[in-house]
């Protein structure tokens, strides 16, 4: 076939557009990947606009062998990342590539050459571009679609990344159940109790003062999450932005803000699994995507639990459990069943133990890796 050429993907429509198209001829052999759409792809991918980009660097690569494109990344340097955790870490994301080894390394060397050029020590994802998007490597649960915002990719990638020489640093996890099988009674017992202990509130988010429940909870996440392995700061721009796209497929009955003393101290979020509408649009809004959307909209019956956190000074006044028991009970009013959890650390043992206490059954990991 020829020999591996890596080169930069430079912002030329012609070079981006092959970035962008790579995966959806690459995934052809499995069914369970979800294609995303173009635009969306390519909204994120925009270094000038994006706000991501205004306090990070990259650079997308492409490999070509035999006259076909074989593989791609990014390579990304994440400064608010450095800055929060005192590191110099490179990070890289992106990636697809090719049943082939020789392909990856070729690809993951470009990466780490460009982040260590730039004062990086190491290469760690896969992000895209940060732990507040899609990020990991899926290691195992290749036999069902992912939920909205998680990734699918062949089995083989993770012995591509480990044959090249990079090793696990942190496995993130996946759990799922149904509304159903939920004890609510249990936990709308103990919820109850500490609210009316603590003087928490528990209610939905208020879609007419949209923008303010936002940056309250923009203000929430940034200390509630601080302490996390991974945490990544986001600047108001790009939460607010982040909320504008969630905006368009969320139930406020399913993000949840909890108040004590007139003081937003908490949110939990979960979405309906927005996935399941888009795969029959296979990553096209027109001529037919949309419609198609919009049909397949109204039968989703998933949701994805993606985010529930409380801020230190009241993580013992039990509010977990208030958001647990009310996501359930509104996830049952709305006719949702299937329900994803994730991700949660590996590490993260309360957090694990509370979801096996709930009936909840791992099904999915996902993996991050590092290249010294």
């Amino acid at each position: 076939m020829g020999g591996i050429e890596v080169v930069a993907a430079d912002k030329a429509n012609a070079a981006l557009k092959d970035f962008i198209e790579l995966p959806y001829s690459l995934y052809r052999p499995y069914p369970h990947w979800v294609p995303p759409l173009r635009i969306a792809v390519r909204d994120l991918l925009n270094r000038e606009k994006h706000p991501f980009y205004k306090d990070a660097e990259a650079e997308f690569f492409l490999a070509r062998q035999g006259g076909r494109i074989v593989g791609r990344v990014a390579a990304i340097l994440d400064r608010a990342h450095n800055r929060f955790h005192d590191e110099n870490a490179g990070f890289f994301g992106f990636f697809e590539c090719v049943d082939d080894v020789a392909v990856a390394e070729a690809l993951l060397t470009a990466a780490r050459r460009w982040v260590v050029e730039r004062g990086a020590k190491f290469l760690r994802g896969p992000v895209n571009p940060s732990t507040n998007y899609e990020c990991g490597i899926l290691v195992d649960g290749f036999d069902s679609d992912p939920m909205v915002m998680m990734t699918y990719n062949p089995p083989y990638y993770p012995v591509l990344l480990e044959r090249v020489g990079l090793h696990k640093v942190k496995d993130l996890l996946a759990y799922e159940s149904t509304s159903e099988k939920v004890q609510l009674e249990k936990i709308e017992r103990a919820s109850q109790r500490v609210l009316a202990k603590h003087g928490v509130r528990v209610r939905p988010i208020e879609m007419k003062r949209f923008d303010a429940e936002v940056d309250g909870v923009w203000q929430v996440y940034a200390s509630a999450w601080s302490r996390n392995w991974g945490f990544v700061p986001m600047s108001k721009e790009e939460f607010v932005l982040m909320g504008k796209d969630m905006k368009q497929i969320l139930k406020p009955d399913l993000v949840l803000i909890g108040e004590a003393g007139g003081r937003m101290i908490g949110f939990a979020l979960a979405l309906p699994d927005v996935n399941q509408a888009l795969k029959p649009a296979k990553g096209r809004l027109f001529p037919t995507g949309l419609v198609k959307i919009l049909y397949h909209q109204r039968g989703i019956k998933s949701v994805r639990v993606l985010a529930l956190g409380v801020v230190p000074e009241h993580r013992a006044s039990g509010i977990a459990a208030a958001f647990y028991a009310t996501l359930v009970r509104n996830a049952r009013k709305l006719g949702y069943g299937p329900c994803e959890m994730s991700w949660i650390l590996e590490d993260n043992v309360l957090m694990n133990r509370s979801l096996e206490v709930m009936g909840a059954k791992r099904y999915k990991t996902y993996r991050i890796y590092e290249w010294s």
